[in-house]
C-alpha cells in the first residue's frame, strides 16, 4: 500500500518520471511468464467480483468488505487491504505473471498515483456478478438498508473515467495503444449462481437453471462488446470454478456430510461450457478480438479432491473460525477457532481461496493459455 508520504493522484504529477517508473516495472517484477516474441505488456486491468477485488469495497457504503483483520494477515505488512483472502488475490498474481507488477491496487484506492493507472487496476467489487440483479440482491440477504455493490455496469463506467485520465496524462495514441495491448481479465458469476440463483427466489421463481444461464451468457456477452467498444482486445474470463465445494455451499446445501452441492456445479458447468461458445462466436465477430477462456473449475476440483498432492491438509473448511459458514464481517478478529497456518487450507474463509491456494492455481490456469494473448 502507498505511504502517507506520497502524494494522491488529484495533485500534481510528473508525467515523465511516472512513464519512466512504468517502463522499469515492466523490466523487474518478479516470476513472470515468458511473453511470446518477449513483448511486454503495459497494463493489466481487472473487472469481477470478491475474488479480484483488491479493496474498491473498502470506499463505498457496503457491508461486504474485509479490510479488517484476520483478512490480510499473510499480505505483505501483515495488513488488511480490502482483498478477500490472507493475502495476495488473482489480479496481483496475474499482473505479476505478465510482468507488469507485484500488487494490482484497487482503482477506488485515495491513494492512487499516475503510474498505478498506467501500469493497471482492478475495477472489481466484491459481490458483483454477471447478472445486473446480483450487485443489489446483498441487500436481500442481509436486510440492511445499505449501498448496493459495483455492478459491471458501474465498473465500466469508472473504466471510462480511467480512460479520460489517461489520455490527459499521455495522450490518444499512447492510451490507444495500452488499451489494445493490455491484459484484461474478467472474475465473476459465482455470485450470481451461489447467491442470486440458489440463495434467494429473485430469479429461480421465473427462470429454470437453463433459462438463468442463457440470461448470465447474454449479460456477459454484452460486457466483452462494451469492453471491445472501448478498445480492449485481450480479453481473459476466467470461467466459474466448482462453486458447489466450496465450504459454505457444502455446508448450505451440502446435507449432514456438508458434501459438494450438485446443483450448483451443474449450473456451472452449464454456464462455463456456453460461455466458452459465446466468447468463441465473438472472436469470429469481432476483428483483433483476443477473447480467451481460462478454466478454474477442473484446477479448482483437481485441489479439492487431492488436497494432499498440492501440499494442502483441509479442503472442505476455510482457515477463519470454523470454517464452514464465516466470510467478510461473520470472519473478523473474534472469530474463534481461526487456523494458525492458512497455506495448509485451500479455503481462506467460507468462499473465498488461501493466498498459497491461489500460488498454485494462478500460474497453472495462465500459463495454459498464455500464447492465446498474442
Amino acid at each position: 500500500m502507498k505511504s502517507s508520504s506520497q502524494k494522491p493522484l488529484s495533485s500534481s504529477s510528473n508525467i515523465v518520471f511516472s512513464i519512466t517508473i512504468f517502463i522499469i516495472s515492466l523490466n523487474t517484477a518478479g516470476s513472470a511468464a515468458t511473453m511470446p516474441k518477449n513483448e511486454p505488456v503495459p497494463a493489466v486491468i481487472v473487472f469481477g467480483d470478491s475474488i479480484v477485488d483488491p479493496g474498491n469495497n473498502n470506499n463505498i457504503d457496503s457491508l461486504i468488505k474485509c479490510n479488517f483483520p484476520p483478512y490480510g494477515r499473510d499480505f505483505i505488512g501483515g495488513q488488511p487491504t480490502g482483498r478477500f483472502s490472507d493475502g495476495r488475490v488473482p489480479s496481483d498474481l496475474i499482473a505479476e505473471l505478465f510482468g507488469v507488477k507485484k500488487l494490482l491496487p484497487a482503482y477506488l484506492d485515495p491513494n492512487l498515483q499516475l503510474q498505478d493507472l498506467l501500469t493497471g487496476v482492478s475495477f472489481a467489487s466484491g459481490g458483483a456478478g454477471y447478472d445486473p440483479l446480483t450487485a443489489k440482491i446483498v441487500l436481500l440477504l442481509i436486510h440492511f438498508n445499505n449501498q448496493s455493490v459495483l455492478s459491471l455496469s458501474d465498473q465500466v463506467e469508472m473504466f471510462k473515467d480511467y480512460i479520460k485520465k489517461i489520455k490527459t496524462a499521455v495522450g490518444e495514441d499512447r492510451t490507444a495503444t495500452l488499451l489494445s495491448k493490455g491484459i484484461f481479465i474478467v472474475c465473476t458469476g459465482s455470485d450470481d449462481i451461489a447467491n442470486t440463483y440458489f440463495s434467494t427466489p429473485s430469479r429461480s421463481a421465473h427462470y429454470d437453471i437453463p433459462g438463468y444461464i442463457d440470461l448470465m451468457v447474454t449479460s456477459a456477452a454484452s460486457f466483452f462488446q462494451e469492453l471491445y467498444g472501448l478498445g480492449a482486445r485481450r480479453i481473459g474470463v476466467l470461467s466459474i470454478p466448482s462453486i458447489g465445494c466450496v465450504p459454505s455451499q457444502r455446508t448450505l446445501d451440502g446435507g449432514i456430510e456438508r458434501g459438494c452441492f450438485e446443483s450448483a456445479n451443474q449450473a456451472a458447468i452449464l454456464f462455463n461450457s456456453k460461455l466458452s461458445s459465446q466468447m468463441d462466436s465473438l472472436n469470429r465477430r469481432l476483428p483483433d478480438a483476443r477473447l480467451v477462456y481460462l478454466d478454474v473449475y477442473n484446477p479448482l476440483l483437481a485441489l479439492i479432491q487431492n488436497p494432499a498432492q498440492y501440499g494442502f491438509e483441509v479442503a472442505n473448511k476455510g482457515c477463519c473460525g470454523t470454517g464452514n459458514i464465516e466470510v467478510s464481517i461473520l470472519c473478523n478478529h473474534f472469530s474463534p477457532n481461526t487456523c494458525s497456518d492458512a497455506s495448509k487450507y485451500i479455503f481462506w474463509d467460507s468462499y473465498h481461496p488461501s493466498e498459497q491456494a491461489y500460488k498454485i492455481l494462478t500460474p497453472l490456469i495462465i500459463n495454459k493459455h498464455i500464447n492465446e494473448f498474442f
